[in-house]
């Protein structure tokens, strides 16, 4: 009798421990790693592209675009500083010129200047109100603040207008997540995937969401995807290790939780599962 009662009490343990560990992950994340539009670019970012940018600067001193475009190219390189000193003068030489206070509310986010970039989004919008980019930028602001609500809108103004921006997608199936509606937080990253095909996050979301759905299959699926396209995505190591542990393998449950610490000491959700497996 004991034999026939304990896996199945087993298996209902494993799926309140995963259970619990999604909300903490959930609860844990609705403000952190939000999906930023600055992504650096060796190439675009390079001296040598620079230096060939800076000449065309020199050759064209009242070209807005010209700054503009070595503005992107600075920001690409993490030189940001510079990015916003290039955007402003494109600003400078074109007032109206909503790319260039976009990116410039970018660089100035990226720098923990807030109330720059909200007032730099709010201008973009303000001259060309239909750009869905300064729309996720600010809504990426907003939910870095807190401001879930917010946040929400902001991306879904972008999502109504036919972005092709994966991080609006993305970044509202975590408030999704949050809000405990994985079916359509699922969408979102689905929808992400297609428009990303390279992008881990989106799939690593998506496995917590499956997980939440009791669907182990999908789940364990989407964090090995995660993993092959980014080995460093410690979300990832962390629900393998959950999917592990549910399986009954402690082992490499807590595997999987050590390289998630080693990539993010502070993951609660690995924090926990290293400890439950004894490994802690």
């Amino acid at each position: 009798m004991r034999s026939s009662r304990f896996p199945a009490l087993a298996h209902e343990m494993s799926r309140s421990v995963a259970a619990l560990a999604v909300a903490v992950l959930l609860a844990g994340c609705v403000t952190e790693n939000v999906q930023s539009t600055l992504q650096v670019d060796k190439a675009q970012g390079s001296e040598q592209n620079l230096a060939s940018l800076t000449q065309v600067i020199r050759n064209n001193p009242r070209d807005a675009g010209a700054y503009y475009t070595r503005g992107v190219a600075y920001g690409k390189a993490g030189r940001l500083r510079e990015a916003v000193a290039d955007f402003t003068k494109a600003i400078e030489l074109n007032p109206r010129y909503h790319q260039a206070y976009y990116n410039r509310g970018v660089a100035n986010q990226e720098l923990g200047q807030g109330t720059q970039a909200l007032s730099d989004y709010n201008t973009a919008l303000r001259i060309q109100p239909d750009y869905d980019n300064a729309y996720i930028g600010r809504g990426n602001l907003y939910r870095a603040n807190g401001q879930n609500n917010d946040a929400l809108r902001d991306y879904e103004r972008a999502i109504a207008l036919g972005t092709d921006n994966a991080g609006a997608y993305t970044n509202r199936g975590v408030l999704r997540q949050a809000q405990g509606q994985h079916v359509q937080a699922i969408e979102d990253f689905s929808t992400a995937i297609k428009l990303e095909r390279f992008a881990a996050q989106p799939l690593a979301r998506r496995g917590f969401s499956y997980l939440a759905l009791n669907d182990q299959t999908n789940a364990f699926a989407d964090f090995n995807a995660a993993l092959r396209l980014n080995d460093r995505n410690a979300e990832a190591w962390a629900g393998q290790g959950l999917v592990f542990e549910q399986r009954g393998d402690p082992s490499r449950a807590a595997k999987s939780y050590r390289r998630a610490l080693a990539l993010d000491a502070g993951l609660t959700i690995a924090q926990e599962g290293a400890r439950r497996t004894g490994r802690g």
